[in-house]
């Protein structure tokens, strides 16, 4: 028998392969547990006035009954969708400016930028409100959408990105005649789409599940966002059916849902670029 079969039986490797599964069923349970409770709470509904449980689908439909579950969707949508494409393209934008061209005070401006990442929304939220209500946008979706187009992460990942791509693509395409422009959306921003799937990813998953500033920006309920709209459904004083909340709950994962399935791969691409030849 060889020396690799014999360590490969030894006890203590055996105790660390049992030790690595215990670990990873914990945390798979510590994961998927909530999720699989949120959804039997839900499909087992509670009759308020026979007290039985039921299993189906009628939690679901008591959701859309309560609250105007496809307006707070829609806006949803549209808040994530535009503030997704707009730091895309802000970042893209940012990111390519600080890499490629040289200009006074260049590193002061990118740390200042860099420095507001540490400054928590529950500082700024009030002034940001000031200044959205002094340009007559308070109470509307723009509010939500406009101070959320720059995005400080976005522009130090964009930046490194552009920093890790070669300087003779866009000096061979300046010899062809390109401008700056054209050098930029033609051949540095396709190069960049690892980078800028990862921005936009990151910009869905946090502003569809994005709730403390739709609280302070948005007053009327035709304005609701979806994370907004689902506390209608607790009733007052917190009354509301628990299969009701989780019914509403889970409806709301599902874009997400969509977008981790379908955003995984160039996720993982994007994250894993530049790591090997």
């Amino acid at each position: 028998m060889s020396i690799e079969a014999v360590a490969t039986r030894s006890p203590l490797n055996t105790l660390g392969k049992v030790a690595k599964y215990v670990v990873l069923s914990i945390a798979v349970f510590l994961t998927l547990g909530p999720v699989v409770w949120t959804l039997i709470t839900a499909m087992t509904p509670t009759d308020p006035v026979t007290n039985t449980t039921q299993f189906g689908f009628s939690a679901f439909a008591e959701a859309f009954q309560r609250i105007p579950l496809w307006l707070y969707t829609w806006n949803s949508a549209l808040v994530t969708l535009l503030v997704a494409a707009g730091q895309m393209l802000t970042a893209a934008m940012a990111g390519y400016v600080f890499a490629q061209f040289e200009f006074r005070a260049k590193n002061l401006i990118f740390a200042l930028i860099l420095a507001t990442m540490m400054v928590p929304m529950q500082v700024t939220i009030v002034p940001v409100f000031m200044l959205i209500r002094g340009m007559g946008l308070a109470d509307t979706l723009m509010a939500l959408i406009l101070p959320a187009l720059p995005t400080a992460f976005g522009t130090f990942l964009m930046r490194q990105y552009f920093m890790g791509l070669p300087a003779e693509l866009g000096e061979a395409a300046e010899i062809d005649g390109a401008g700056p422009w054209r050098v930029f959306f033609s051949v540095y921003l396709p190069l960049a789409t690892p980078g800028l799937a990862i921005v936009g990813i990151l910009a869905f998953n946090y502003h569809w599940n994005e709730f403390f500033r739709p609280l302070i920006m948005i007053i009327s309920e035709q304005n609701f966002t979806l994370p907004l709209g689902l506390v209608s459904l607790q009733g007052n004083l917190g009354t509301g059916a628990v299969s009701v909340v989780l019914a509403g709950v889970l409806l709301s994962m599902i874009p997400a849902l969509f977008v981790f399935i379908f955003g995984q791969k160039p996720l993982r691409e994007g994250l894993t670029a530049g790591t090997g030849k």
